[in-house]
């Protein structure tokens, strides 16, 4: 890297004599190339001898200073290239890159004189499994270094937020991971699972919340002792203060006074919708919810309104069991929410130096090799884990050391993990720009991006207010639809869909899958000028 290019002048000191600005500029002018070819150790030994020596052969003068000044810059940010390749050997295991290019790396400071480099790791969570491993190889890379006498690391972190976050409910924009946790079948252990994983990621430095979702039975003030069992309301925002044990911020139907619901399917979505989207979450990492069995309106309804970063399906060893789990699956994977691990409940027991099956075997191992699903975990029979959900303190507080606690912080690094890299992927994108009266659709896992006209989106619909359910014939008519229509407003519904809100104030549902079969724009409009508009 070439240090320096500067005109003839710089070199030029109208303060001494002939022969003596000669000598200066000579001397310079080697020092300087010097430092182009030693390295940065040497090049700053180099620089302090510049500067005795320029005072014994001359006064210092603003020319002679403003090229130290400007060497030392050099020098300054040649120091920080070295300490980013440094660091740029470790590598992020779940994003597969180094931390460099991750953008980890904040605040980098270097004093040349002293040695001491100063910087700071910023993770995309405070639960990151590996974090302690980051510090360590930071400090061990950029301490190698031949200049570096001192190394100071700090530790933060930065989650990352909802990509429509100003579209969602006031909420819910501020949680940065909504985790599911499902079973089709009820009595698997679903709320413990979802407790446990719960306090577990607490446990890793994550701010968390539960969700109990299940109305008709609310597993969640069973299985918590908070001091205060009732939801409080904020009386000026009307908005629910959820109540708190342990640094997890909890809300259930069972903690509004009501104690166990009877009512209707649709009445039901609407107070789960109202329980989730009007709590005063505050700063979230991770949202546990735990999802009541089945696949009807309620996961429908959560699935469509909470934008659902990932999943944990829990089932027993039953082929029955398995039957049920996998409805579930296949809604997941139908409303684009990822399954990220699988955990099997009752798995064994050990007794008299064996181990055994009660309930049979493989369940889990077939929904994870049927599905795809990356990561399976097996929670054995122990009497302590069924007495913690009795007795109000989860098994992973009661016993951090114990076996079970070890393989729920298994599940909760697999769960970490999986959350980094889902964020991490290009998400779908739909968006209506109005410069040139085109919908945007950027398709995930891809940098393809195509335009959709209007009207043709409007006119694709398949709801039954288009379309007869019966028959299948047409009602919506192609000139129903004027060609100069424009979208009022364009929403994500969760993680499949987006919802279209239409001048005439029809609400049309339209699933990715069905954006990227639809007529695409070839000759797209020249853009709207803002005074046309």
């Amino acid at each position: 890297m070439r240090l320096l290019q500067a005109p003839a002048s710089v070199y030029v000191t109208s303060q001494c004599s002939k022969s003596q600005s000669r000598g200066g500029n000579f001397l310079e002018r080697r020092i300087l190339q010097s430092a182009i070819n030693e390295s940065l150790f040497s090049r700053r030994i180099v620089r302090q001898r510049f500067c005795v020596t320029r005072r014994t052969v001359n006064p210092v003068s603003a020319t002679a200073a403003s090229l130290e000044a400007d060497a030392s810059s050099i020098l300054t940010i040649e120091a920080e290239n070295d300490v980013l390749k440094a660091l740029s050997q470790i590598i992020d295991p779940d994003f597969g890159t180094d931390i460099v290019s991750c953008g980890f790396v904040k605040d980098l400071h270097v004093d040349d004189a002293s040695g001491e480099v100063s910087f700071r790791l910023e993770l995309t969570t405070p639960a990151c499994p590996v974090k302690d491993m980051f510090e360590q190889k930071a400090n061990e890379v950029v301490s190698a270094l031949p200049w570096v006498k001192n190394v100071k690391v700090t530790m933060s972190a930065q989650p990352a937020k909802q990509i429509y976050a100003a579209q969602l409910p006031a909420g819910l924009q501020t949680i940065s991971n909504i985790i599911a946790v499902s079973s089709c079948k009820g009595g698997v252990g679903k709320s413990t699972v979802a407790v446990n994983l719960a306090y577990t990621l607490a446990g890793m430095g994550a701010r968390v919340g539960i969700f109990d979702a299940d109305v008709y039975g609310p597993s969640l003030p069973t299985m918590v002792s908070p001091e205060n069992r009732l939801l409080e309301m904020n009386p000026e925002k009307k908005t629910i203060i959820p109540t708190e044990y342990m640094g997890v911020k909890m809300v259930s139907f069972g903690f509004a006074g009501q104690g166990r619901a009877i009512m209707r399917g649709p009445m039901v979505s609407g107070v789960i919708n109202q329980l989730l989207t009007t709590t005063e979450w505050g700063e979230l990492d991770y949202l546990v919810i735990d999802m009541p069995p089945g696949t009807g309106d309620i996961q429908l309804t959560l699935c469509q309104v909470v934008p659902l970063t990932a999943a944990v399906i829990v089932t027993t060893p039953q082929k029955l069991a398995f039957i049920d789990v996998a409805k579930g699956v296949r809604m997941f994977s139908k409303l684009k929410v990822p399954c990220v691990a699988v955990v099997e409940n009752m798995c064994h027991f050990d007794a008299d130096g064996k181990r055994f099956y009660p309930f049979g075997r493989g369940s889990g191992a077939q929904v994870v090799e049927q599905f795809g699903i990356p990561h399976l975990f097996d929670l054995p029979i122990r009497p302590t884990l069924s007495a913690s959900g009795d007795s109000g303190i989860p098994e992973v507080v009661a016993d951090p050391q114990g076996e079970v606690a070890d393989i729920f912080q298994n599940l909760g690094v697999c769960v970490v993990q999986q959350c980094a890299k889902i964020r991490q992927q290009v998400s779908t994108a739909v968006m209506y720009d109005k410069s040139i009266k085109a919908i945007k659709v950027k398709v995930p896992d891809s940098n393809e991006e195509f335009l959709l006209h209007p009207a043709t989106v409007r006119r694709n619909d398949r709801s039954a207010q288009s379309v007869d359910e019966w028959t299948g014939d047409q009602k919506l008519q192609y000139g129903d639809v004027p060609e100069d229509i424009e979208p009022e407003e364009i929403r994500p519904m969760g993680n499949y869909a987006v919802s279209i809100t239409w001048p005439d104030g029809f609400s049309q549902i339209a699933p990715y899958d069905q954006l990227q079969t639809m007529e695409r724009l070839v000759d797209v409009p020249q853009k709207v000028s803002a005074q046309a508009r």
